[in-house]
């Protein structure tokens, strides 16, 4: 029960870094910021095994957890700027 807590706490100062790094307007508060940190840790864990920098028993440390929340961050960034275009010619494509 204390590793989750931990977790979260990490978490939290994680994706408040990632924050401090890429500033900008960014929905959500304390919740969202703890699981931003906790979902980059577990994508730099991810990707840093498929890479064959982390052992299958070790995961990400604490700037590669950092780094891995500000690519989840960016991803979210682009992701919101596309769904803010407009449908149909140059925009992407239109389904009627």
């Amino acid at each position: 029960m204390l590793g989750f807590f931990w977790a979260l706490i990490v978490g939290f100062i994680v994706g408040a870094i990632a924050k401090f790094i890429m500033p900008g307007r960014d929905p959500g508060g304390f919740i969202v910021t703890i699981l931003l940190g906790v979902f980059g840790a577990e994508l730099a864990t991810f990707l840093g095994r498929a890479i064959g920098w982390y052992r299958g028993d070790q995961t990400a440390r604490f700037v590669g957890s950092v780094v891995g929340a500000i690519i989840i961050l960016a991803a979210y960034r682009f992701y919101l700027s596309r769904r803010g275009r407009p449908a149909g010619p140059g925009g992407g494509p239109r389904f009627s």
